[in-house]
């Protein structure tokens, strides 16, 4: 069962048609940067979607090659206790981008219509105000310039449990299973009956989700950055004209003896083939 009926999911994309075509997306993605900074355009695009979806993954393919002064993630932590006492909407405002820069929302205000609804971390007052007052938000956003996109990564409840089982096998990645994932199993229809509330409340013309089928990353990365690029009207900015400069003549420095200095152990030279 996955909370969406699936569109016709293929097998799984060779790697070597996922790399060619990241790659030319990514180069893409760099043209769309330029664009954002020489326009002075705001771009924020949320990304949303059930514990285990390939939100994270996708967001670093995206940024991979992108400038960080322009492009920033933003993946909030728990509300302090001053944060609490907000406008709900107040601590995600401020991380809104100024002109020439781009904004990925790593989950966003929607955790109010998720996980907080689920779990109980806020009251049906809160939930209830949220949304009616969210689209009203997101319409600011939007008259205000703010190109506005939000995806929604879709996965089945037995992928979503695979992925979960290799994340607890591999030491590099166990600090991605917390205990919410694990009520993320066992609430499974409660998270799909707030996702399709969510839904009916929020899914307006001017800032409209997008679901992406996620059940194959590869897949799910590509289809959901050419979207992104193929709605927002970028062109291309010629790059400014450089020149490596001569290289002057020595004119009689000499380096410090090695021995003054502390080097990092050669680990590599160890390493057995």
């Amino acid at each position: 069962m996955s909370d969406e009926k699936s569109s016709g999911q293929r097998g799984k994309l060779p790697r070597s048609l996922y790399e060619r075509e990241l790659y030319r997306l990514q180069t893409e993605l760099v043209k769309l940067q330029e664009w954002v900074r020489a326009e002075g355009a705001r771009l924020v695009v949320v990304f949303e979607g059930r514990d285990a979806a390939g939100k994270g993954s996708t967001i670093k393919r995206v940024t991979e090659h992108l400038n960080p002064r322009v492009a920033r993630i933003v993946a909030l932590p728990r509300p302090t206790e001053r944060e609490r006492g907000q406008w709900y909407f107040q601590r995600y405002a401020e991380h809104l981008p100024a002109a020439g820069e781009v904004v990925l929302l790593d989950r966003s205000w929607y955790n109010r219509a998720g996980v907080e609804r689920v779990m109980g971390f806020c009251t049906m007052e809160e939930y209830q105000r949220f949304l009616r007052q969210c689209p009203i938000f997101e319409r600011m956003l939007v008259e205000d310039g703010i190109l506005l996109r939000k995806y929604w990564f879709s996965v089945s409840d037995s992928v979503q449990e695979e992925r979960f089982r290799r994340r607890l096998q591999d030491p590099t990645r166990r600090w991605k299973l917390s205990p919410m994932d694990l009520e993320s199993i066992t609430r499974w229809e409660a998270y799909s009956r707030a996702k399709d509330e969510m839904f009916v409340h929020t899914d307006i013309s001017e800032a409209p989700w997008y679901v992406v089928e996620s059940d194959d990353k590869r897949r799910a990365r590509l289809n959901m950055i050419a979207h992104l690029l193929s709605t927002v009207p970028y062109e291309a900015v010629a790059p400014p004209v450089i020149e490596l400069p001569r290289r002057p003549p020595a004119t009689g420095y000499q380096r410090p003896p090695r021995d003054l200095q502390t080097y990092v152990p050669d680990h590599a030279s160890e390493l057995r083939k």
